[in-house]
């Protein structure tokens, strides 16, 4: 095929590509039989559909000749409503007008509006591998904060030495993708504190936090958060509707208007049908998502019990959708360990390499996502005899 002649962004060229269908390369060398089936743990998907009430009601929004049209920029007055009065009951008491609906586009859309090329971001590593893209696409410069075993908390004492005159924002995910750490609230208001004493803004990435008990922070309950704070947060993960692209984001009114130019180039309105539904869902489905929580949480637990009895591999870090795993062979980059996981064993995962910088030690990338989300809980339980043929067969691999 003939190749393009015309120029392409050199920032978009040099720019991480998504390594999650790498990990589906190395799976497609694995055998899977009835007894042996491919077990994919590496992408963060809802590991079942929503409830059949919730589906009928896509089906029936998608038929209605009102939900083609645009709707309004930042989302359907109705469910901008609905959004407002339940982050009232999870957090505080933000005013609906500081909220927008957007299509899960929000990080993307906050650089944007925050800063300009060579202004530099603060990112906790391990990160989340869609905002290193993000931030290297808009040629901004990531600063990574390091967060280590075990507990891969970020530290507000080192972020303090990263801050600098280009400097516009750090970013903190809580539940943390990858390594499922949940941040304590204490540790939000430290940050909170540092964001609002450097003039520079506090990026909240909250797509699982209702995946936690209570509140995530209290922030909100305080008058001057929109001074330092935007929050963003998905539908996607919340209701089990990923391919419906549903999300938004709350910050200051002076922050939102020159955000709402960007999302007007963006998307110009986000997907009707999906607002619609959601809107009921936020009050219709909260037992059904109080369900789930716990069901993850109990799944978190299974997990982590069930690593217990296979020697070398160790549950570092864990919640809502995901767990950081220690592999038990020193010296072995985390790729090469995922590689064989998938090629050999049939468990796909990612390695800690996909989510951070190139590692100053060796010993450092011990680390592996496993998306436990994804499968129920019998699945997961096949994954100890899979971890335990890979030790038994590692002494016979090349490395």
């Amino acid at each position: 095929m003939q190749e393009a002649r015309y120029q392409l962004s050199g920032r978009v060229r040099a720019s991480a590509a998504p390594p999650i269908p790498l990990a589906a390369q190395w799976a497609a060398e694995y055998s899977p039989t009835a007894a042996d089936p491919l077990i994919n743990l590496s992408q963060g998907v809802p590991g079942a559909p929503p409830p059949q009430a919730m589906l009928d009601k896509l089906a029936d929004a998608t038929r209605d000749p009102t939900t083609t049209g645009y709707g309004a920029l930042a989302g359907d007055a109705s469910l901008r409503l609905a959004v407002a009065d339940n982050v009232e009951r999870v957090y505080g008491p933000p005013a609906q007008e500081d909220f927008r609906v957007t299509a899960d586009n929000a990080f993307y859309a906050t650089m944007l509006a925050l800063a300009e090329p060579g202004d530099e971001i603060i990112l906790p590593t391990p990160w989340y591998f869609n905002h290193q893209m993000s931030l290297e696409q808009l040629g901004l410069s990531l600063v990574p904060l390091p967060c280590h075993a075990p507990d891969f908390l970020p530290s507000p004492k080192d972020c303090i030495d990263l801050i600098s005159d280009r400097t516009r924002a750090i970013v903190l995910v809580s539940p943390n993708n990858p390594t499922g750490a949940i941040y304590p609230r204490e540790l939000i208001s430290r940050f909170a504190v540092l964001a609002q004493a450097r003039n520079i803004a506090l990026i909240l990435d909250e797509t699982y936090r209702d995946f936690v008990d209570g509140p995530p922070h209290h922030l909100f309950a305080k008058t001057d958060w929109p001074a330092y704070l935007i929050h963003l947060f998905s539908f996607s993960k919340s209701y089990a509707i990923p391919g419906h692209r549903l999300g938004g984001l709350i910050a200051s009114r002076t922050f939102l208007a020159q955000v709402s130019k960007l999302l007007d180039c963006i998307q110009i309105c986000p997907a009707r049908p999906a607002q619609r539904v959601v809107e009921w869902a936020i009050g219709a489905m909260s037992d059904w998502r109080d369900g789930v929580k716990h069901e993850l949480q109990s799944r978190q637990n299974v997990f982590r019990e069930l690593l217990e009895g296979v020697d070398g591999w160790e549950v570092a870090t864990g919640g809502a959708y995901f767990a950081y795993v220690k592999h038990p062979f020193e010296g072995v980059p985390s790729q090469k360990v995922s590689q064989y996981l998938a090629a050999r064993v049939g468990i796909i995962t990612l390695p800690g390499t996909f989510f951070s910088p190139p590692f100053d030690r060796i010993d450092e990338d011990r680390y592996i996502r496993f998306s436990i989300a994804n499968v129920d809980e019998a699945t997961l339980r096949r994954v100890p005899a899979r971890l335990k043929r890979l030790n038994e067969l590692w002494p016979t691999l090349p490395h």
